[in-house]
């Protein structure tokens, strides 16, 4: 079991964010989810900022939400009224975003920030469930358009000058996203395909193999088994890719259980 970190790290974790705003809406299909996200805090200490890079966001250069009180975003369709209701008012951290604009400058990935833009579900739904009292400043980081896996390894690697920082960076994404394929009833079903590609994933990113050939297996994950079944587009992955370039080195496995009827998993660095 990991135990709380005394001394300021950057602690990491990918993990599969649900199906919109059905974890909060009381959905049994995200029953694990929601335990699983509840309890994480318990494995963490209490970071001074949050960063999350949300499968919901692309951008052709990486960008940074730098609003000081973000506004909601709902980026989602035909859902309850009560959908739209929901609330997240963690202050924003302009002063973050300016930090690490400058640090991916720094690496030749160009940067900039968007004062507007406000937090999508990506961020509001887990971090509801993870620190409901939101008073932890809040930003977020924008995938890369046109999906490059090498470039969002890159990404990662160019924010290790923050790994010695009481920061929480989460990849918030989907280690399965199939939407044709997961059962929106919550019944459960034997899907080998998804097993195959689940597993790959935890041999990559668990196993003592060097970070040079992790890096080169996620950059090719193509060619993992099912693996455009499991992701026809790349986004709810490509978080993933962030946290590994980060992290350089093996991850914990922390969830593998159902969410929407398809298996899901989650890594802690």
């Amino acid at each position: 079991m990991t135990q709380p970190h005394s001394a300021n790290k950057a602690r990491i974790v990918y993990f599969s964010h649900g199906g919109g705003p059905l974890p909060i809406l009381g959905d049994a299909g995200h029953t694990a989810m929601v335990e699983f996200m509840t309890r994480l805090p318990s494995k963490l200490k209490k970071p001074d900022a949050i960063l999350v890079i949300s499968a919901h966001w692309e951008e052709s250069a990486a960008t940074l939400l730098g609003a000081q009180t973000p506004p909601m975003f709902y980026d989602y369709y035909g859902f309850p009224d009560e959908a739209y209701t929901i609330t997240y008012p963690a202050p924003g951290s302009p002063e973050y975003a300016r930090r690490i604009a400058e640090l991916l400058g720094g690496h030749q990935i160009p940067a900039r920030i968007d004062p507007q833009r406000g937090y999508d579900h990506g961020l509001f739904i887990p971090l509801k469930l993870m620190y409901p009292q939101a008073d932890i400043p809040c930003l977020q980081l924008s995938l890369l358009r046109g999906l490059n896996p090498a470039a969002h390894i890159a990404l990662g690697k160019a924010l290790r000058g923050l790994v010695n920082e009481n920061l929480l960076v989460i990849g918030s994404g989907f280690s399965f996203h199939n939407l044709r394929a997961f059962s929106w009833q919550g019944t459960d079903s034997p899907d080998p395909a998804n097993d195959a590609f689940q597993n790959w994933l935890i041999e990559v990113c668990t196993t003592p193999i060097s970070q040079a050939e992790r890096e080169r297996r996620l950059i090719e994950w193509e060619k993992a088994p099912s693996a455009r079944y499991c992701h026809p587009r790349a986004e709810h992955l490509l978080p993933l890719h962030v946290c590994l370039g980060m992290a350089d080195g093996p991850a914990e496995l922390v969830f593998d259980d159902r969410i929407l009827g398809k298996r899901s998993v989650a890594f802690l660095w």
